[in-house]
């Protein structure tokens, strides 16, 4: 971890996926992103890794990775 890597809160995470915090921790608990927990048990996410997904995600033009590979949060299409 970096020495100046800030943690974000499940929240933080969510509003830059533009997903819901609950999304966040399935992610999370699934392992298809890394989180640390906190002595009181929190989950926390390094800054560092959760922008270098949402650049690799911009590249793509579209939710999150994870989000693809869970089919969660998917938007509705129509035909």
């Amino acid at each position: 971890m970096e020495a100046r890597d800030r943690l974000l809160t499940p929240g933080e995470v969510a509003s830059l996926f533009r997903v819901d915090p609950k999304t966040v921790t399935r992610w999370a608990a699934a392992g298809r992103i890394n989180s640390i927990r906190t002595p009181g048990g929190h989950r926390r996410f390094r800054e560092s890794e959760i922008r270098d997904l949402l650049r690799q995600d911009g590249a793509k033009g579209a939710a999150a990775p994870a989000q693809r590979a869970a089919g969660e949060d998917q938007p509705a299409t129509t035909a």
